[in-house]
């Protein structure tokens, strides 16, 4: 016992510098396993991030600890186009584009990593934990080619960023969760389970000065450059499993919102006076054994980021009406990044090529949560979550003592957004642009006790 809360300790520990975004900002899957297969494990019972995934399919999984890590790499670019030049405080006679300009994120290699554990307490209950990064986004844009001057009365004399103020531009947020799970067998077909999810999350963003000194926040100094602030909350996800034939395995979980503390540093930021809760989500799947060695699964998954404020808000509110007598930053009605709930597919294929050796194959696609039509790119160039196509691989090698030594691969192709800036209203304009690429290679070991 004493091994498994070490190990539960450090993992905890190790995701205190990771930030990622797939789906949204969610993972593309949990589970190394998982995330060689697209993702799709709702009606799989392979490992023990039932938390993260089913918890019904923990009772199937029998006394067994894993633990890994992701070396993800995320590529981001965003740029301005077409902007004109306000004035006051530039002379008649400036030409227009001096805003124009791109920036590359920097800091594009994060350790992540995972780690469950299982124990048959009889045959038919299991107790357990999952611990996972939920997601996250981060962001360091150091460099532009920018000509025009920041906007912020601080900045005095320094070369704007992309958002108008100066320094470094970007976010940093993680999601922790640590899911203890119940798994409970019905009848020999048919399991239920329930997880308490324990959510841990961190942020800070840099860069903001124009939207906190130039009016349009409800809590001027609480919006940028306020290093860590750390928020913690409670939600619950529950799961069915069914065995409908020898051939096929079904599921489904649902998970709750995780209502967040708020993040006090930042209640000039985000709606709600700081708050930034993990929305609501469920999946749906299914499994199933095309041939003895050949298995098939396919899941939905919804993400309810609509239902956050924070997320939510459409980006232009603070600046039609700003201040905290309308909807400045950090008011219920303040700005967001504009997101939509969003559905994800993931389709996995797994093959025992021999008693050794299983290879592993998916598809994941999300349509990006950010519209990009109406003015939405400007908030979302702190969290270009652009990506919605990923190819994954993966193969788990088994030991001669058991041990499973498991790999996977996840690219997500590059997309592209542009969008009307939201910057019409400070009298710059033009269009946005942002994209983004990714990669990741993780690997995990396991054994059963």
């Amino acid at each position: 016992m004493r091994k498994t809360q070490l190990l539960i300790a450090l993992a905890a520990i190790g995701f205190t510098g990771s930030a990622f975004a797939t789906n949204g900002y969610f993972s593309h899957g949990y589970g190394m396993k998982a995330k060689g297969m697209g993702g799709a494990a709702t009606a799989m019972a392979e490992d023990t991030f039932g938390g993260a995934n089913n918890p019904a399919s923990m009772v199937w999984v029998g006394n067994r600890i894993d633990i890994g890590a992701d070396l993800f790499s995320p590529k981001r670019e965003a740029s301005r186009q077409g902007s004109l030049t306000p004035i006051p405080p530039f002379p008649v006679g400036t030409p227009n584009g001096l805003y124009d300009g791109s920036s590359e994120s920097g800091r594009d290699i994060f350790v992540i990593p995972e780690f469950g554990y299982n124990r048959m307490i009889n045959p038919d209950l299991s107790l357990g934990v999952s611990v996972y990064g939920n997601g996250g986004m981060n962001t360091t844009y150091r460099t532009s080619n920018l000509a025009g001057p920041a906007f912020a009365p601080s900045c005095l004399g320094a070369q704007s960023n992309l958002l108008f103020g100066c320094g470094k531009l970007g976010v940093d947020l993680m999601q922790l969760i640590i899911a203890p799970t119940a798994a409970y067998k019905v009848n020999e077909k048919h399991s239920i389970g329930v997880s308490p999810l324990i959510g841990y999350q961190r942020f800070k963003v840099d860069g903001l000065q124009a939207f906190d000194e130039l009016g349009f926040t409800a809590s001027p100094g609480n919006v940028t450059n306020k290093d860590y602030d750390d928020a913690t909350g409670l939600g619950v996800r529950i799961g069915w499993m069914g065995k409908l034939t020898d051939t096929i395995t079904v599921g489904a979980a649902y998970s709750s919102k995780v209502n967040m503390t708020k993040f006090d540093k930042y209640k000039g930021l985000f709606a709600e006076q700081g708050d930034f809760d993990i929305p609501e989500n469920f999946n749906v799947g299914i499994a199933v054994k095309a041939t003895p060695k050949l298995t098939v699964a396919f899941d939905i998954q919804q993400i309810n980021y609509g239902a956050v404020r924070s997320l939510a808000n459409p980006v232009t509110a603070s600046l039609l009406s700003p201040g905290p007598a309308g909807d400045g930053l950090g008011n219920n009605t303040g700005s967001g990044f504009g997101w939509e709930d969003q559905t994800n597919f993931k389709l996995g294929v797994e093959f025992e090529y021999s008693k050794e050796l299983t290879l592993r194959a998916g598809w994941n696609y999300g349509k990006s949560p950010i519209k990009g039509d109406i003015d939405d790119t400007s908030f979302n160039i702190l969290a270009p979550a652009t990506v919605e196509n990923h190819l994954t691989l993966g193969l788990t090698y088994t030991t001669a003592s058991g041990g499973e030594l498991t790999v996977s691969y996840m690219h997500a192709f590059e997309n592209s957004i542009t969008g009307a800036s939201a910057t019409s209203l400070l009298g710059v304009g033009g269009t946005e642009t942002l994209k983004m690429h990714q990669d990741s290679l993780g690997v995990a070991y396991a054994w059963k006790m």
